[in-house]
């Protein structure tokens, strides 16, 4: 689907208003730390960080803007175990307050064996699902979900993510020419929409070379793109 040009100008703002919210939030972190994928990367986001009210509340409404911004559309959503529970909560109220609102629902890691039983919690899954999880490393989570999904009958239809890292998943081992979001876009068939991408993280820093750090966080930062990143 095609944007304006006013359209995307406020995407921009929009991720790099995020981008300076995990900065300040200190979910966004520069140094070194090791990737799922065994890397060195010069950044890390952890959404785990985002552990207080009110930066819930700025994180969902941060979602909401951009899957609204998106144009998707869904009828519910959905919010993998264990951090897209909170995720799918506040976001659905977020997207309640914007006067879209849809039912949500979560999973657990292990099926209750009491109550109403089974693995999955709220709204029963129906219609067009949208998922919303906090980053993608490999896919794992996403195709886990789209599993349960179809499995109720219903239909994976989009992922929201805070951060794509667009960089070369991984498979067995061994790097490959494709991000977990290009292949859950491409090979999957599902829809992406992301807060920010590692685009984004790099503008970020580059206007605000003359800061402290961020001339060399900047530096690296590329460097490791470089390396591992994939052709949009």
């Amino acid at each position: 689907m095609s944007i304006s040009g006013a359209q995307q100008e406020q995407n921009d703002q929009l991720a790099q208003a995020f981008v300076q919210f995990a900065v300040d939030a200190g979910v966004l972190r520069f140094g070194e730390f090791k990737t799922k994928a065994g890397r060195m990367s010069p950044y890390f986001f952890n959404a785990g960080l985002f552990d207080d009210g009110a930066k819930m509340a700025r994180l969902a409404e941060f979602y909401a803007k951009a899957i609204v911004a998106s144009g998707m559309e869904f009828d519910m959503v959905f919010g993998p175990a264990y951090k897209g529970i909170p995720l799918a909560a506040t976001v659905a109220v977020e997207l309640a307050r914007l006067g879209k609102n849809v039912p949500f629902a979560y999973n657990r890691k292990e099926a209750k064996d009491h109550g109403e039983g089974g693995t999955l919690v709220g709204a029963p899954l129906r219609g067009r699902v949208l998922i919303i999880d906090d980053v993608m490393s490999a896919g794992t989570a996403a195709r886990e979900s789209i599993a349960l999904i179809q499995a109720a009958g219903a239909t994976p239809h989009a992922v929201a993510i805070a951060l794509d890292r667009q960089e070369k998943a991984t498979e067995n081992g061994k790097d490959v020419d494709h991000s977990a979001v290009q292949y859950v876009r491409n090979q999957l068939g599902l829809q992406v929409c992301a807060i920010a991408t590692l685009s984004d993280l790099l503008s970020f820093l580059g206007s605000r070379g003359g800061e402290g750090d961020m001339a060399q966080h900047h530096e690296r930062v590329l460097a490791y793109r470089q390396r591992y990143g994939v052709n949009d």
